[in-house]
């Protein structure tokens, strides 16, 4: 048994309590473990409620050590339960801070694959296949990251031939003080890289590249296409 002798505002953490039993730091707990179990200065704690108290801590830790890695980044289910695992943390405990989150609306992912896509296509160029690979990488595949996708696209009103142009055009401002056939495959692999087709990239370098620069291109790849028969 034991005795709450201090329930004092955490200096660390808005919202959270520094609990003290018998004179001893004890644990942090919320607003809510104090009414869900009547805690109080001067309350004696059985050992079966002790026991309950500690796991209501623990569980505690855990959903704010969850809270603290979505403040720093927008996360999947997965890729959150993954880092907590990292860390160190029970399943049973991070599931339930997973359920609490997902029940409050801190976790959704719907949401975070449209706000993923959204930035990766607006602030990065990146192709729907670059995209649909990177969010399966963050625990969001099939169905989910397909819809994600169109509705960011439908929304945005952009469309892949118009985004790698538009990276094209950016990425050959860099290349200007390399000779031409230098230019022209650093551009193209830059564009691969962002997950764009052959065909879409030979059509967008086309059209930015000079007139005789993208004739040498279609020369090259003329090439190509003959040592392929």
């Amino acid at each position: 048994m034991a005795v709450v002798t201090a329930i004092v505002p955490s200096p660390r953490k808005e919202g959270r309590f520094d609990l003290a039993l018998d004179g001893a730091a004890a644990g942090r707990i919320s607003l809510d473990i104090v009414e869900r179990f009547g805690l109080r200065v001067g309350v004696v704690v059985d050992d079966a409620k002790r026991a309950a108290l500690d796991e209501a801590m623990g569980e505690l830790v855990t959903y704010d050590r969850a809270l603290n890695l979505l403040a720093a980044q927008a996360r999947s289910r997965r890729d959150l339960r993954r880092r907590l695992l990292q860390k160190g943390e029970p399943e049973p405990r991070i599931d339930a801070a997973l359920d609490r989150l997902a029940a409050a609306g801190l976790l959704n992912d719907d949401a975070f694959a449209r706000q993923f896509t959204r930035s990766r296509v607006l602030g990065r160029g990146a192709s729907k296949r670059r995209v649909r690979d990177e969010l399966f990488r963050r625990g969001v595949a099939g169905a989910a990251a397909d819809e994600a996708i169109a509705e960011v696209f439908e929304d945005e009103q952009v469309d892949e031939s118009t985004l790698v142009e538009t990276a094209a055009r950016k990425k050959l401002r860099t290349l200007g003080g390399l000779d031409a056939p230098t230019r022209r495959r650093r551009l193209y692999a830059f564009l691969a890289r962002k997950g764009y087709d052959g065909e879409l990239i030979r059509n967008a370098m086309t059209r930015v590249l000079a007139p005789a620069d993208a004739a040498e291109l279609r020369d090259d790849l003329a090439g190509v296409d003959e040592g392929t028969d």
